[in-house]
């Protein structure tokens, strides 16, 4: 059975990471270099690093933080955040990332799915989707979850699996920073319609979310990030409670 996977995220604007509600009112959560580097050293079992407004502001992914926080990790690290191009990409692992994120760029051009696949190795590209349940439908979102599509959340995902995504990170907008559990039942849909992992995010605010995001939702990995960056939830203590209730997962 393979273990599941707990990941705190790193939201980052302006050089700091930021936490907010429902994608809005951001505040401050510290400096991302030494986070990473205590989340790695707390029994994170990967990061994700996503610069949230590079895309709204036509940014690359700020490098030189890329190499900080890989000089200091030893744990799988995904960067996300403006990429746009195999150029893009080849600079982001050349320079220390495991993985990239891709999201409004991916939905703007699918090809570019296909294309980091064929270039880097599925195992390298992460699509993130970030949707609205809106009149019951799921709907994926862009810009930092600013500019809404009439794309469904389930067939999108399929289709970047099928051209080639090793990995889906999916984030429920309406669950987002609430701290009032996962998208279970989206988590599980997804779960039956891929064949590739899922991670969850958006609305863990107790221990309990994530037993729920693996037992219900199905998830592959689970991510958050106010929670353990406030101090509310300790990893070594989530996986210990996540191993008593029958799921495997890395001590």
């Amino acid at each position: 059975m393979l273990t599941k996977r707990i990941i705190p995220c790193l939201d980052i604007k302006n050089g700091r990471t930021v936490k907010g509600v429902n994608f809005v009112d951001l505040r401050d959560a510290g400096d991302p270099v030494e986070l990473a580097k205590q989340y790695a050293e707390l029994g994170a079992d990967e990061l994700v690093f996503l610069d949230i407004s590079a895309t709204l502001e036509g940014r690359k992914t700020m490098i030189d933080m890329v190499l900080k926080v890989a000089e200091h990790v030893n744990i799988p690290f995904t960067v996300g955040g403006g990429i746009s191009s195999v150029e893009d990409v080849d600079v982001l692992l050349k320079s220390g990332a495991d993985k990239v994120s891709i999201n409004s760029s991916a939905v703007k051009r699918p090809e570019l799915v296909t294309e980091l696949a064929n270039k880097f190795g599925s195992q390298c590209v992460v699509v993130a989707i970030d949707a609205k349940q809106i009149n019951g439908e799921w709907l994926v979102h862009l810009a930092g979850g600013t500019v809404p599509t009439d794309l469904n959340l389930f067939d999108w995902a399929k289709e970047v699996e099928e051209r080639g995504a090793g990995e889906i990170l999916f984030t429920s907008m309406n669950n987002d920073g609430t701290k009032a559990g996962f998208a279970n039942e989206a988590l599980a849909k997804l779960s039956e319609t891929l064949n590739i992992p899922i991670i969850a995010s958006g609305g863990a605010g107790s221990v309990q979310h994530f037993v729920d995001s693996f037992k219900i939702g199905k998830a592959d990995a689970a991510l958050a990030a106010s929670v353990f960056h406030f101090g509310e939830i300790e990893i070594l203590d989530l996986k210990q409670e996540l191993r008593a209730n029958g799921i495997a997962i890395r001590l």
